[in-house]
Formats: structure tokens, sequence, C-alpha cells
């Protein structure tokens, strides 16, 4: 039996992997980046918050729009290789900080945007995570969401939260846009319209990325095996394993 926290599970998950995650083309690309440099190019925020930065993609967006940028994450491994990267890239302006995202080390109305990208889905509590998020943004600030949704019947929900807790056990839930769009509001946000996206991950690189044990890599493969019809159909589960999920972004309003 092991004694971690929920804390000490996501570092000892993420920090051996920070290099996989900036090389990652899941992480390092898609359509709701696209999306978030639209809404914040003409912000023009002074300050922005990356909570939960990884592999500091979002960041990297954010300090193309931004005079201030912290990326914050709670792998220093996870820190260090944003801020090697920053570097080569040229973003002085990009500081990193580690911490815990239930209690974020920062002044209230601190920054103009905060944003975070696919890593809510590790967070144990997920409203403190938004009450702190909340206290730190400025009155009128922007808050953008990007994460995997959980599909809204609960059969294929239940073998989404399955497959993801195998291949990773630092996983909580990918939660339901309907659950999402009641918790933001429960935290004082005024919602914008949610984009949804459909990705298809490579089972090969989604394993690979986080080194699953061949144990747990076969458990994922009898389970997509074993899955009814209306679960491998919403996953469209290929024969190698591959399959797709959908995810959401969703701008916000502090109120």
């Amino acid at each position: 039996m092991t004694t971690y926290s929920q804390q000490q599970l996501i570092e000892r998950q993420f920090s051996p992997h920070s290099d996989a995650y900036l090389r990652s083309a899941v992480h390092a690309s898609g359509p709701d980046l696209v999306e978030m440099e639209r809404i914040l190019t003409p912000l023009r925020p002074v300050r922005a918050l990356d909570v939960g930065c990884g592999g500091g993609h979002a960041s990297y967006l954010l300090a193309r729009v931004a005079q201030d940028v912290v990326a914050f994450d709670l792998s220093p491994a996870m820190l260090q290789t944003v801020a090697a990267e920053a570097d080569r890239r040229g973003f002085q302006h990009l500081q990193t900080c580690v911490g815990e995202v239930c209690s974020l080390p920062f002044p209230a109305n601190s920054f103009d945007v905060v944003v975070t990208r696919y890593s809510a889905h590790h967070w144990e509590n997920l409203p403190a995570a938004l009450a702190e998020m909340h206290r730190v943004l400025r009155l009128g600030g922007t808050l953008l969401v990007s994460d995997v949704v959980a599909p809204a019947h609960p059969l294929s929900d239940t073998w989404l939260q399955s497959l993801e807790l195998l291949r990773d056990p630092s996983h909580v839930r990918d939660y339901s846009a309907a659950e999402w769009k009641t918790k933001l509001k429960e935290a004082g946000f005024s919602l914008g319209t949610e984009t949804l996206y459909r990705g298809r991950l490579d089972f090969t690189a989604w394993i690979a990325r986080m080194s699953t044990p061949p144990l747990q890599v076969e458990a994922i493969r009898a389970l997509q095996q074993l899955a009814p019809s209306p679960v491998s159909q919403h996953f469209d589960f290929e024969a190698d394993g591959s399959f797709c999920i959908d995810t959401m972004l969703i701008p916000c309003v502090r109120g």
C-alpha cells in the first residue's frame, strides 16, 4: 500500500515526463489554442496566469499577448522544462511558480487573464481551485478553461474515467460540459459560449507519454475489446487502441 497524497502522486506521475509533454503534439497544438489566442489578443492583458501549466503550451501563447506571464504548476521538473523552453523562445517576461491550485500564492485581483488547459481533471478539489482562480483574477478579468469533457451518457462516462485511471493513477475526473458550467457559475463566473472539439488520441503515443506499465496497458486494451457498441461507437475505438475524445474551451468573466 502507498501513502502518497494526491499532490505527491501527481508530481510522481508527471515530473519524469516533462520533456514528453513539451514535445507532445496533442498538447503543443490544437484548435483550442488558436481560439484562445483569438480571444486574448484584443484584450491586451498586462498580467496572465497559466494554472497547471504542464509543458507550458498555454503559457507560451500567453507570452505572445501579455506583458507578464506566470506559469504555475505542482511539478518543479515541469517548471524547469517550461523555463528552459521560454528562454529558448525569448520569453524573458515569463516566470514560473510552484504550488498547489487550491492555494494560489498571489494576492487578490492580481491577474487580467487566467488560463487552465488539460490540467483540471487531476485536481482533487475543483471548487476550491476555481474559487482561488476567481480570487486572483481582477473584476471583469477573463478565465479560459480547456479540458477533456466526459460524455453525458453515464455508460460512456464510466468507461472514459476507467481508461484514464488505468493509464494514469493521478487522474481524478473528466467533467461533463454541464458539470463544468455548474461549477463555474457556483464559483462566481459569468459564462461565455463554449466550443466543443473532437480529437484522436494515438494509443502508442498516449501510453508512452505517461510510461504506463504493461499490466495497465493490457487492462486498457482488454476493456476496449469488451466495450459495448454504444461505448465503442462513441470513442471510435480502433484496432491498435487509438480512440477519440471530446474537449471543450469555455471563456468566462469574473463578475
